[in-house]
């Protein structure tokens, strides 16, 4: 007997998106199994809007492969990569360091790690392992970035779908700090706040914890929408990415939480 059918699905229009579902159609997209997937009908509303058919659809950390049955569906070609292949046509590869040429892809998804929340791989490099209180995270995820600007075409678009980070000594804005980073190269095509669909939303001993030690629950997702510009004919072709050291050989010495310099200077200016 098949599964029932997910509603209807249409495209979002408003910068509020809401479907009352992880997958859509009959069946899953990728695996439900797979802890921290993407939600697919977030995926088929981007490539419906900015690709169109035979285009390439490329994944950093592709996890369970969501990315590349969406693109299936809509006939494109999807590549996906992840240091923790779940199936075989998800190719071993580390996000910042992509076998791929220079501007090979139509379209670029990424949900990154939101921290070490979850356990995603044992590999020593897997970003999912930094502490996203740590600026060594976001030296990663800037990585990350310009990979996604290596590989993309000009003129063409990305995505990033993240959430903020609480924690009961800090709450830090995954969000605003990523669309921060993104905006000093890509043009920030739009920023959609993205309806959780995560079940313990629904549990009431969670929303009574909320309000009897004053903090709130993730309700919402970000999703940076972005545009690599046109080729500027004056400035020479990107080069290619170096080889990375492995990360337990590279001597950069840890640095500040994110944020801290700016807080820093803050009381200096109050002073």
């Amino acid at each position: 007997m098949l599964p029932m059918p997910s509603p209807k699905l249409s495209l979002q229009t408003t910068t509020l998106w809401r479907y009352p579902s992880q997958h859509y159609g009959r069946g899953e997209q990728g695996s439900a199994d797979y802890r921290g997937a993407t939600p697919s009908w977030v995926i088929w509303n981007l490539l419906e809007r900015y690709t169109e058919a035979s285009e390439v659809v490329l994944d950093p950390m592709c996890g369970s492969g969501t990315t590349l049955d969406v693109a299936a569906d809509l006939g494109r070609m999807g590549m996906g990569f992840d240091l923790q292949s779940q199936r075989d046509d998800v190719e071993f590869a580390d996000a910042r360091q992509l076998p791929v040429e220079n501007e090979c892809a139509d379209f670029v998804f990424v949900d990154p790690p939101y921290g070490d929340n979850l356990v995603y791989s044992d590999r020593p490099e897997c970003i999912g392992k930094l502490d996203a209180r740590e600026q060594e995270y976001f030296d990663a995820m800037k990585e990350v970035f310009e990979e996604m600007w290596r590989v993309l075409r000009p003129g063409r678009y990305a995505a990033v779908y993240t959430c903020d980070v609480w924690t009961r000594k800090l709450f830090v804005p995954l969000g605003s700090h990523f669309l921060y980073m993104l905006s000093q190269v890509f043009e920030v095509v739009d920023h959609i706040a993205v309806v959780r669909g995560n079940k313990d939303l629904d549990k009431g001993n969670y929303h009574k914890a909320a309000e009897e030690t004053n903090f709130f629950l993730r309700g919402f997702n970000h999703l940076l929408i972005l545009r690599k510009p046109e080729a500027d004919p004056n400035q020479p072709p990107p080069r290619a990415k170096r080889k990375r050291k492995p990360r337990q050989e590279r001597s950069t010495p840890r640095s500040r939480p994110a944020g801290q310099d700016r807080s820093e200077r803050s009381r200096r200016s109050d002073s």
